[in-house]
Formats: structure tokens, C-alpha cells, sequence
């Protein structure tokens, strides 16, 4: 058992760097992002306050919603909150924003695939839903909604709030919703550091 919680706190880590690395790359290529994060651009848009910095400070509203859905965060819950957004914002001052469509598109390609390997990893070492993730199922389960309603009406009412207070809403938004699922959906199994099961919703 110790063996295996030395594998999988650094599997932990990784994928949550990663993550966090793959969304600054996405935000970099600035042509749409994920519902969450035009949420935070947003945010940080009105605000001023630095976009990794408003990602994390959103993970962690999030877990406040979790007590009345009676969700239990675990040690990769919250270590998402702390991670994700300052790798993000790392990435965003290291990775310069293309001039070129073409360099945009690989960005936002490289950002997609590597977002669904990270999640895998993360996923993999089976230590809590993100805050995004646990709102969604918590969501679901208070309210008997399928997994599918409860995740679109969520996204759907992120999306328009970040899309008014001015987030980036583009075809990488679209091509976000429509690749990130399938992806992860080959990810997840492949990189688990168990046995195999229903893919699970990106981390988030």
C-alpha cells in the first residue's frame, strides 16, 4: 500500500501541473477557451486580477458549494484548487501568444491533447474530483439529473457568464466542448494506475 501512495502523490502532482500548463496554453492561443476559463478571463478581465490567481480563487468558491451538496473533497481536490491556476498562470507568462492562425490552431492542439493526458494522469491517481467536476456530480445527485443535463447547464450558464463579463468565446471553444470528451475518454483508462473504469468527466 505504501508503495503505492508513493506512486501516486507524484502522479498527483504531475497531472495537475500539467494541467494547469495545457489551460495556459489554451488561454495563449486565444482563439476560445474552455467554459471555465472564460469564466476567469472574465473575472479577471473586470478585476485585474492576474487569470491563474481568479482559476484558483473559482476552485475554491467551488468546494463552499460542495457542503450543502454534500460532496467530501479529497487530497487531489485540493490540491487542484492550489495548483491548476498557478501552473496556468506560469505558463501564460512563459509561453508567448502567436501571431500566425497557424500557430494559434498548434497551440490550442497541443494545449487540447496535453489537458487530456494530464487528466488521465490526475484522474489515474484517485484522490478526489476536482471542484468542478464535484459540483457537476454533486449537482446530479441532489437533484436526480443525468450526468449530462447536470454538466451542460452548468457549463452552459459559465459560458455566458464569462462571455458578458468579456471572456475569450471563439471555435476553440467549440472545438473544446466537442474533442475534450472522447479524448479523455481514451486517457483516462489508458493512464490509470489502477483497473480500468467508466472514463471520468475532465478534471477540473
Amino acid at each position: 500500500m505504501g508503495s503505492r501512495h508513493s506512486v501516486r502523490i507524484p502522479t498527483l502532482l504531475v497531472g495537475l501541473a500539467l494541467y494547469g500548463i495545457a489551460d495556459g496554453m489554451i488561454v495563449q492561443a486565444a482563439i476560445g477557451v474552455s467554459p471555465w476559463a472564460v469564466l476567469a478571463q472574465g473575472i479577471s478581465t473586470q478585476t485585474g486580477l492576474l487569470f491563474g490567481v481568479v482559476t484558483n480563487v473559482i476552485g475554491a468558491l467551488l468546494l463552499l458549494l460542495w457542503i450543502p451538496l454534500r460532496q467530501k473533497p479529497g487530497v487531489g481536490t485540493l490540491l487542484n484548487v492550489l495548483i491548476v491556476g498557478s501552473m496556468a498562470q506560469v505558463a501564460i507568462w512563459l509561453i508567448p501568444a502567436p501571431e500566425p492562425i497557424v500557430g494559434k490552431v498548434a497551440l490550442f492542439a497541443g494545449g487540447l491533447l496535453l489537458l487530456a493526458a494530464a487528466t488521465g494522469i490526475y484522474v489515474g491517481a484517485d484522490y478526489g474530483a476536482g471542484p468542478r467536476d464535484g459540483l457537476m456530480t454533486g449537482v446530479s445527485k441532489r437533484f436526480g439529473w443525468p450526468i449530462w443535463l447536470s454538466r451542460s447547464t452548468i457549463e452552459i450558464t459559465v459560458l455566458a457568464a464569462g462571455w458578458l463579463l468579456g471572456g475569450n468565446v471563439g471555435v476553440g471553444t467549440l472545438a473544446f466542448a466537442v474533442f475534450i470528451g472522447p479524448l479523455c475518454h481514451r486517457t483516462i483508462p489508458l493512464l490509470a494506475l489502477r483497473a480500468p473504469r467508466t472514463a471520468a468527466p475532465a478534471a477540473g
